[in-house]
C-alpha cells in the first residue's frame, strides 16, 4: 500500500485528490492538510509520497519541502502547481523535488503517477517541463554537473537515459534485465557523479547533454 499525503491550501483540491487516489486499491491517502500542518502530519503519518502545493498563503511550499527533505527517512515529494511558468519550479528542483504536476492533471493518470513516484520514477507534467528545462538548465554552458556526464560508464549512461525517460527502478530493471538492487546502485552512483540531489536533476542533465532523442518538434505547443 502506497501512503500519500496531500498538502494544499484549497479544500476542494485536497478533497478531489483524496477521492481520486483512495479509489485505487494500492493507494491510501493518509491525510490531506493545508501547509501549516504539513511537516507535523508527515512526521506522524510517515507517507511514502507527498503531493505538495508549491504556493500556499500560510506557509511557502519550498519551506515545507526543505523540512520534509530533512526527515530521517524523507518521503518522495512532488510539487503541485497551477502555473505553466512558475519561477518556483527551478528552486524546488534544486531542493530535491521528485516531480512536478499541474493540478488539472488527468485524474485517470494520477494513480499511475503516484506509483511511479513511489518506485523512484521521474514525473514531470508536459506543461511544466519547459519551465524546468529553461529555469534549471539556464545555469550556463559550463555547469560542472552537466560536464560530469562524460564520467559515467556506458551502463550508467544507459540507466540515466531510462531515468530521463521516466522509468521507475523496476521498469529499468525489466528493460535492462537487471535486479532492482543493481539499478538502485547504478542510480546512486549516477547521482553522486553528476553531483545532483535527485533523479529529476539527473534527467534534465541527460537532456542537456544530448543523451535523449527529441520527442516533439520545436513548433509544438
Amino acid at each position: 500500500m502506497i501512503r500519500v499525503l496531500v498538502v494544499d491550501d484549497e479544500a476542494m483540491i485536497r478533497t478531489g485528490f483524496r477521492h481520486i487516489l483512495d479509489a485505487a486499491d494500492d493507494i491510501q491517502v493518509v491525510a490531506a492538510v493545508h501547509g501549516g500542518q504539513a511537516v507535523r502530519t508527515a512526521r506522524e503519518a510517515r507517507p511514502d509520497v507527498v503531493l505538495l502545493d508549491i504556493r500556499m498563503p500560510d506557509v511557502d511550499g519550498l519551506t515545507v519541502l526543505a523540512e520534509l527533505r530533512r526527515m530521517t527517512e524523507p518521503p518522495v515529494v512532488a510539487m503541485l502547481t497551477t502555473f505553466d511558468m512558475d519561477e518556483y519550479v527551478a528552486a524546488a528542483l534544486r531542493s530535491g523535488a521528485a516531480g512536478f504536476l499541474l493540478k488539472d492533471t488527468d485524474p485517470e493518470q494520477l494513480p499511475y503517477l503516484i506509483r511511479s513516484l513511489a518506485d523512484g520514477g521521474v514525473v514531470l507534467s508536459a506543461k511544466v517541463t519547459r519551465t524546468v528545462v529553461d529555469g534549471y538548465l539556464d545555469a550556463g554552458p559550463h555547469n560542472p554537473a552537466a560536464l560530469a556526464v562524460d564520467g559515467l560508464t556506458d551502463r550508467e549512461r544507459d540507466v540515466l537515459v531510462l531515468v530521463a525517460e521516466g522509468l521507475s527502478n523496476s521498469g529499468i530493471a525489466a528493460r535492462m534485465h537487471l535486479s532492482s538492487a543493481t539499478v538502485k546502485d547504478h542510480v546512486s552512483a549516477i547521482l553522486t557523479k553528476l553531483e545532483v540531489g535527485g533523479r529529476v536533476q539527473a534527467a534534465l542533465l541527460a537532456e542537456r547533454a544530448g543523451l535523449l532523442r527529441p520527442s516533439r518538434g520545436e513548433g509544438d505547443g
